[in-house]
């Protein structure tokens, strides 16, 4: 009888985490979730997974609770996805970016050498390592050009995980995803700002939402943010943890890119979710110059055919479409 396979997910609690833990629950993994303790257990992302999953409190900034966990599990495969995970939030807090997103994951990565040397090492790395570079489409071949806190220790982190490889023979893969999105997105982020907002003037809901600084979303029926003119590479999320999944099913541990090779502007953003319940984005946005990065990244595409090619992966659901679900989500929760 084979033996079932169990899987540690930090972050499991965020939107890759969950989509992560219900792939992995399919393919019949025991799952193990690492989440930081807290007063508040509605964790709405994987509120639907309760008895399905376990989950065990931890931090990355704790090294001794994460070899706890992987000691008394003994995980198969582990997968790092908890970070500081707000790039332009990474400005204001520099100092506990670098602890948590760039020597949290040593610290997750020397856990794993210690207590259980064996298992497949997933690292959740990101587009930002390749900062300002200034090429249209970047494969994995790119020069890294981190240019902001987050970026820099998800840098870090993307290169210890391959020093790990390369040092210990652990097997110990680095998923460099470009910006992946879906109805489970939190409020920190642009897209789900901006179909929040659609949904928020569209109902007239009687409580606005509020953003991370606590702040009305919307203010006198305007939605305000940032670079209007700034270029994403953006992809779906429960379609990207597949890619996460596949990197640590094959014989040699690589780094991957995942994306979907198209670009978009927050502008269009802005028109494809206002459209979607018959309303002008324009009489709704505009511009705060407190929203600005100090630095921006460079408007640029990823380049996936390796992952394509290796894993037989590629994207399935358009721009378009990701963002609708995502209106039609908020829509549904304000109604």
């Amino acid at each position: 009888m084979t033996k079932q396979k169990c899987a540690m997910i930090t972050g499991v609690t965020g939107q890759d985490g969950s989509y992560l833990a219900e792939l992995l629950l399919d393919k019949g993994y025991e799952v193990v979730g690492l989440s930081r303790r807290t007063t508040n257990h509605q964790h709405e992302n994987i509120s639907h997974l309760g008895g399905r999953i376990a989950v065990e409190y931890g931090d990355l900034l704790d090294g001794p609770s994460i070899e706890r966990v992987i000691a008394d599990w003994q995980p198969d495969e582990v997968y790092n996805l908890a970070a500081m995970s707000v790039p332009a939030d990474s400005w204001k807090q520099p100092v506990v970016t670098a602890e948590i997103t760039a020597v949290g994951t040593m610290r997750v990565l020397e856990a794993v050498r210690r207590c259980c040397p064996t298992a497949r090492f997933y690292q959740a790395t990101s587009r930002e390592i390749y900062g300002g570079i200034e090429t249209e489409v970047i494969d994995e071949a790119a020069p890294y050009r981190a240019n902001n806190p987050y970026g820099i220790a998800k840098l870090y982190a993307h290169l210890m995980t391959e020093t790990y490889r390369e040092s210990y023979g652990m097997f110990t893969c680095g998923g460099i995803l470009f910006n992946h999105e879906s109805p489970r997105r939190s409020l920190h982020f642009v897209t789900r700002k901006v179909t929040m907002a659609v949904a928020y003037i569209k109902t007239g809901h009687p409580s606005p939402p509020f953003d991370e600084a606590g702040r009305p979303l919307v203010l006198e029926g305007k939605l305000r943010l940032g670079n209007l003119d700034a270029v994403r590479d953006w992809g779906y999320a429960p379609e990207f943890v597949e890619a996460m999944w596949l990197m640590l099913q094959t014989d040699e541990p690589q780094s991957y890119i995942i994306a979907t090779n198209t670009s978009h502007t927050i502008r269009e953003l802005c028109e494809v979710a206002f459209s979607r319940v018959g309303l002008n984005w324009e009489e709704h946005v505009e511009t705060d110059e407190l929203m600005l990065r100090p630095t921006e990244i460079a408007a640029s595409r990823g380049d996936y055919s390796k992952a394509r090619a290796e894993l037989g992966w590629e994207p399935r659901t358009q721009f378009k479409e990701i963002i609708e679900r995502m209106v039609d989500a908020d829509m549904e929760r304000l109604q």
